[in-house]
């Protein structure tokens, strides 16, 4: 394409959209709405996430040893845990340390009446995972090896997240292809009246010799033009919400504060302002590059 050509494309696409202008505007208000909605759900989606990672983060298997077990068999078992993929990390409670923790947490000063440690043989390894769906894995193989008495863990915990996990994703999904789906038709619909307004001139350019691309191209770029408007205007609304929304969450329901850690908005748009534009080019090359091959056979 030569540069006469190039900037023939763009200045034309602009014109479109002006001349079309309720229709692009239209366009703009529908992607803006889809996106500003997609942008609503991601941070939503996002902060969740990150709830439930941190909830997962808590979540362990314990590890309980056979009576009279030597050091020497639990360091073996613990070298046999750590390289295991499902495990993020683990901590070894000695019967001591776990006396101490129980002492402070439930019985305070009435301990004192206690000579002996009634814990001897509780010492355990604490192993938190990558992934708490991987948690029946680590179990089958933690209770397939000699010196280990018994294997706890919270099996309805485990599985209650990892089902959150998979429906988020699957309404992700859902909800991506309807703002797809909805963003396309209007773009679509855009196109076709400003080929409609120039089919005696589309006619005319095709009769002396003007290629399909030449005369595609115009329709495509403005297609990109309002998808690219149409991802910004929603992603500058929600920074500039996104913070003041956060800040007065914690001031309202400070009861909060200690369970829930939201995202900085730094975070968020680190993804969502990239993906947000890619969408909006992808939609309106999509609605209109569809749209122009329906339409330009003359």
């Amino acid at each position: 394409m030569r540069i006469s050509t190039f900037f023939y494309t763009i200045k034309q696409g602009f014109i479109n959209i002006f001349r079309n202008k309720w229709f692009s505007l239209a366009s703009i208000a529908t992607i803006g709405a889809c996106l500003f909605l997609f942008g609503l759900f991601y941070a939503i989606l996002t902060n969740f996430q990150n709830i439930v990672k941190t909830a997962q983060e808590g979540v362990s298997v314990t590890v309980f040893f056979d009576e009279g077990i030597s050091q020497e068999r639990i360091e073996e078992i613990g070298v046999l845990i750590d390289k295991r993929t499902e495990v993020s990390k683990k901590r070894f409670i000695s019967a001591d340390e776990a006396w101490a923790e129980f002492k402070e947490e439930y019985l305070g000063e009435y301990a004192d009446g206690f000579t002996e440690n009634p814990l001897a043989d509780s010492a355990n390894f604490q192993i938190y995972l990558n992934d708490v769906s991987m948690q029946p894995a680590l179990v089958t193989y933690l209770e397939g090896l000699e010196g280990i008495r018994t294997v706890n863990r919270s099996e309805v915990t485990a599985s209650t997240l990892t089902g959150v996990n998979a429906l988020v994703a699957y309404v992700s999904v859902g909800i991506i292809a309807i703002l797809f789906a909805v963003s396309i038709f209007l773009i679509s619909n855009t196109v076709t009246i400003g080929i409609s307004v120039r089919k005696e001139e589309i006619t005319i350019m095709k009769y002396i010799g003007a290629t399909d691309f030449f005369v595609r191209s115009p329709f495509v770029i403005e297609g990109m033009l309002i998808g690219v408007i149409g991802a910004l205007m929603p992603m500058g609304i929600i920074f500039i919400l996104y913070n003041k929304v956060i800040e007065y969450i914690m001031q309202r329901f400070s009861t909060l504060t200690k369970l829930l850690s939201f995202l900085p908005v730094e975070t968020i748009f680190s993804t969502l302002l990239p993906m947000s534009i890619i969408m909006g080019v992808g939609i309106g090359f999509l609605g209109s590059i569809t749209t122009v091959r329906k339409h330009l056979k003359v």
